[in-house]
């Protein structure tokens, strides 16, 4: 066996062996088997980064190491299963690695003293052993297996306070609005199964090159559908319109679960997934993809830049960002849009932490001023933190750079190839220059809100000054992981040895290199790489203005304060209102669709147990239970006591006459001899 897939396999192993270990055993262990799960995700952490700088060491964008066994074997009906290890694989066990330690870490004290504190570890394990499955399958039955995972472990993580309605509430939401995407997703596969008789990538790939994907349904092709069915699982796990509404809500889970699910892992499966299968998605499915994409992307940002819970801005954020990379994949950059996946999840996370920590401090403080009232996670109840959490402040503002795409920071280069992507698509195709209005638009909101977020917090007068003198700067445990992964948001290491890593020489292009869809018809990666170049320079541009603009804009508003808020807000009347209620999409939800199948469901109970089973089986009963009363009337009254019992009778009677005449006087049976004898000759005479 392979090296590396060795490596892939006890990384993907060994979060299960913690979870099985903390879920049985972690009570009775010592600091309830934190350790355990600590431990085994540090170990996947170092297998990691071995496999990451072995693959540095030795750039080959054709990498590939695979292994496959047996599942199901019944005649012709074939099943297998296995493990795939590429330059994809190795980059996204990295990043999995890398925030489930970080969030394993800082739960040591931000969890420290919970009720289920084992458990809540045991579960971290389960999540990152199913978020491993999904990066390491070289099929799609094994990687809808652990999606599902990934969705249960998710409900578990945002349910954990399970005794808040609001938390149990948004474990089933996240979990039930994710079967949703998740139908669609599994029909995409039986799709492909059906036609093709495989559920492997690489005969997936082979049978559709092949043009085994045949037919066509409302005038689509079935490869279109089975695009769109794969990609529905994605709008589940990535929250994208108009499945988003759950991930907002799971930030009534704990902070690093948040961190670790919906900034950097749990959200970018459903890319990671599209970036894997992108080579047979159609040129129709990947049109809807881009738009899906881009209405989140502008849709979300709008959301952000009015909601004052400091984690629901992030959460909307994530949603937007997710678009941002939904859409590069739709547009044929998805070389760009994993290279934001990777580097996203190292701010956003950030950002997450960040947040946690003065939810943290915020906690501490109102506790001691027995305040059970306000809100922690409420930036109008914060404000000059900066000095109290200057690490919690630098490493936030670092990620606030990286998002908003400023030179010298990481989303710097991403955002860039993504704009790119979509200035190039749409200048190949005019009809779709909604796409860069989307993105442009969403970067400049982006900056407002994130620069928003860090006045609201950090600067100025405080306006709890009440709880200021309490604020204070989070344990090493929870700073640790702000600093690595503040650092990480600077652009430096991600543009060695070349500053651009998308250039020819760079070592993402020579790691992962695009490639040419498998469907006929579609761009090639030339030609999608080429376009991307010429169009780079006017995105860079464009985007350093969008970003200016926004920051300035926050700057004046929040900083300087010499454009109010206040009076913008009521100057924007309804549309302030909209974003403030999230354009009501919960509203309209349960209005039009929860409510109609409450009713829905109301009524066909009402049919089911007060008409049919009332008066159908229940009448059924009825007259079965008469039947047989007839029937025990017939058979016990008339034909035992009135036939068989009256057989009996006679032959009682009989009996008992005849036995009279059993006298034991030889002189009586001679004389009966002799009438017998007499009435047979009188019989035969007669006849």
């Amino acid at each position: 066996m392979n090296i590396f897939i060795e490596y892939a396999i006890w990384i993907y192993l060994l979060p299960f062996v913690a979870f099985v270990i903390n879920i049985f055993f972690g009570k009775r262990l010592p600091r309830q088997g934190d350790w355990v799960s600590v431990g085994a995700v540090l170990i996947s952490l170092a297998l990691s980064v071995a496999m990451f700088v072995g693959m540095l060491l030795n750039y080959d964008p054709d990498f590939t190491q695979e292994i496959s066994f047996s599942w199901i074997s019944l005649g012709s009906f074939n099943v297998s299963l296995g493990f795939l290890v590429d330059n994809i694989t190795i980059t996204m066990l990295l990043v999995v690695s890398l925030i489930s330690s970080m969030s394993h870490i800082f739960s040591l004290k931000y969890m420290e003293g919970d009720v289920r504190y084992s458990r809540y570890y045991a579960y971290l394990s389960l999540f990152t052993f199913s978020m491993n499955g999904i990066v390491v399958a070289n099929n799609l039955m094994l990687l809808y297996m652990s999606w599902e995972l990934v969705g249960l472990s998710s409900y578990l993580l945002i349910g954990h306070w399970y005794e808040k309605k609001s938390a149990s509430d948004a474990g089933m939401k996240a979990f039930l609005t994710n079967r949703v995407g998740d139908i669609g997703f599994f029909i995409g596969i039986m799709l492909l199964f059906t036609a093709i008789g495989s559920v492997a990538y690489t005969d997936i790939f082979a049978g559709v090159a092949n043009g085994k994907v045949v037919g066509s349904f409302l005038g689509l092709s079935i490869l279109t559908w089975a695009g769109i069915g794969l990609f529905m699982g994605a709008m589940g796990k990535s929250a994208q319109f108009p499945l988003h509404i759950w991930l907002p809500d799971a930030m009534e889970g704990p902070t690093p679960v948040s961190a670790l699910m919906h900034a950097a892992t749990m959200v970018a499966a459903g890319v990671f997934m599209m970036v894997r299968l992108f080579p047979i998605i159609s040129p129709d499915a990947l049109i809807f993809v881009a738009y899906i994409g881009g209405i989140t992307a502008i849709f979300a940002s709008l959301i952000a830049i009015t909601q004052n819970d400091i984690k629901k801005v992030l959460a909307y954020s994530t949603v937007s960002q997710l678009g941002y990379m939904i859409m590069s994949v739709g547009t044929g950059a998805y070389v760009a849009a994993f290279f934001h996946l990777m580097i996203h999840a190292a701010f956003k996370a950030n950002l997450f932490y960040g947040s946690g920590s003065v939810i943290h401090s915020m906690h501490h403080a109102l506790h001691k001023k027995h305040d059970h009232d306000t809100d922690p996670q409420d930036m109008r109840n914060m404000g000059g933190f900066k000095n109290k959490m200057p690490i919690t402040y630098w490493s936030m503002l670092a990620s606030t750079l990286a998002i908003s795409g400023i030179p010298l920071f990481s989303g710097f280069l991403s955002k860039d190839a993504i704009l790119a992507g979509t200035l190039s698509f749409a200048s190949h195709h005019p009809q779709h220059f909604l796409l860069p209005i989307f993105g442009f638009g969403a970067a400049l909101i982006t900056a407002f809100y994130m620069f928003r977020l860090i006045f609201m917090t950090f600067h100025n007068e405080p306006k709890r000054p009440d709880l200021y003198e309490d604020i204070h700067e989070s344990p090493l445990e929870m700073t640790f992981p702000l600093v690595l992964l503040g650092a990480l948001s600077f652009f430096i290491f991600y543009t060695i040895p070349y500053f651009n890593p998308f250039s020819d020489q760079g070592w993402f292009t020579q790691m992962i290199q695009a490639k040419t869809s498998l469907v006929a018809g579609a761009p090639t990666a030339h030609e999608i790489a080429d376009g991307i170049h010429h169009s780079h320079v006017t995105a860079m541009i464009l985007s350093l203005l969008v970003a200016a603009t926004g920051i300035l804009l926050a700057w004046q508003m929040y900083y300087k304060r010499n454009l109010s808020a206040e009076s913008w807000a009521n100057k924007m009347g309804v549309l302030y209102n909209l974003s403030l209620n999230k354009f009501y999409v919960d509203e309209l939800y349960e209005r039009f669709i929860y409510n109609p199948f409450y009713k829905l469901a109301g009524a066909v109970a009402h049919l089911d147990w007060d008409l049919y089973d009332k008066y159908v089986i229940d009448g059924f009963g009825k007259v079965t239970n008469w039947i047989s009363k007839i029937s025990g009337i017939t058979d016990y009254d008339g034909l035992d006591q009135g036939i068989v019992d009256g057989f009996g009778r006679v032959a009682q009677q009989f009996g008992y006459r005849l036995k009279g005449l059993q006298t034991g006087r030889l002189q009586n049976y001679i004389l009966f001899a002799a009438v017998g004898m007499l009435l047979i000759i009188i019989i035969q005479t007669i006849i």
